[in-house]
C-alpha cells in the first residue's frame, strides 16, 4: 500500500481527504510543520509527499530537499497565486479548492512515474534502494558503502525476498563453488551487512534458526 506523508496547515481539518485516500488505497500520515516532515521521513522514507502550500517560500528548500535529494515525488495543494511560482519546487500541484479526483488521479501518475523512474535496474524494499547498474545502495536516501561481497550478498538475497538460503547456498551463489573457506564467511559479512543498512527502524535480513538467512519482503 503507497504511503503519503502530508503537510498540512495547522488546524486545517484534513480528515475528509485522508478518508478518500484511504478509501483508494493509500496509507497516509499527517503533520503540521516541516520539522515533523524531517523526522517522519528520517525514520521511514514514504512513496509520495504532499503538501498545503500557503507561502511557498516558507517551504520551498523542505520541498526540493524531498524531490532532490530524497527522489521522493513531491505535489502541492496551493492557489492560483502561490501556482506561478512552483516551477522547479515541486513536481506537480492541484489548484485549491481541489477535487478529490483529480489529486487521486495526479498521485497516481507521479507513483507511476516514480516506478518507471525505478525500472527493472533498481531493487526497492522500503527504505532500501539497490542500483544494479551504478552497484549503489541507499537506506532512507542516504548511499552505503559496501565491499564488492557485501554487495553482492544484499542484491543475491533482495532479489529473492522471503527464500531462505543456507550458508552453503550462499556460498555457491556469491562467493562461487571454488571458495574454499567455511559458512563462518557468510556469518561474518551478514552481521557486517547489517550493521551498516539496518537500524531500530530498518530491519531486512532475517536469520533462520539451523537453516541460515532470508531477505525480509517489504512493500
Amino acid at each position: 500500500m503507497p504511503q503519503i506523508l502530508i503537510l498540512s496547515k495547522p488546524g486545517r481539518e484534513t480528515g475528509g481527504l485522508i478518508a478518500e485516500l484511504n478509501r483508494h488505497n493509500f496509507l497516509c500520515n499527517t503533520v503540521s510543520d516541516a520539522d515533523k516532515v524531517l523526522q517522519q521521513v528520517s525514520l521511514r522514507l514514504p512513496d509520495l509527499f504532499l503538501i498545503e502550500v500557503n507561502n511557498i517560500q516558507e517551504n520551498e528548500r523542505l520541498c526540493r530537499y524531498l524531490r532532490d535529494e530524497k527522489k521522493l515525488p513531491v505535489l502541492a495543494i496551493t492557489s492560483v497565486e502561490t501556482a506561478i511560482n512552483l516551477d522547479g519546487t515541486v513536481d506537480d500541484f492541484v489548484l485549491s479548492p481541489f477535487n478529490i479526483v483529480e489529486i487521486i488521479i495526479r498521485i497516481k501518475r507521479l507513483l507511476k512515474k516514480k516506478e518507471i523512474i525505478s525500472g527493472p535496474d533498481t531493487i526497492k524494499a522500503g527504505n532500501l534502494l539497490i542500483d544494479t547498474v551504478k552497484y549503489e545502495v541507499h537506506v532512507n536516501g542516504r548511499p552505503v558503502s559496501l565491499t564488492f561481497r557485501e554487495y553482492e550478498l544484499l542484491k543475491f538475497l533482495a532479489s529473492n525476498p522471503g527464500r531462505v538460503f543456507t550458508r552453503d547456498a550462499l556460498l555457491n551463489r556469491v562467493w562461487g563453488e571454488d571458495f574454499f573457506g567455511g559458512d563462518r564467511t557468510v556469518d561474518v559479512h551478514i552481521r557486517r551487512l547489517r550493521g551498516k543498512i539496518e537500524d531500530e527502524t530498518n530491519n531486512y535480513i532475517e536469520t533462520v534458526r539451523n537453516i541460515g538467512y532470508r531477505f525480509v519482503k517489504k512493500s
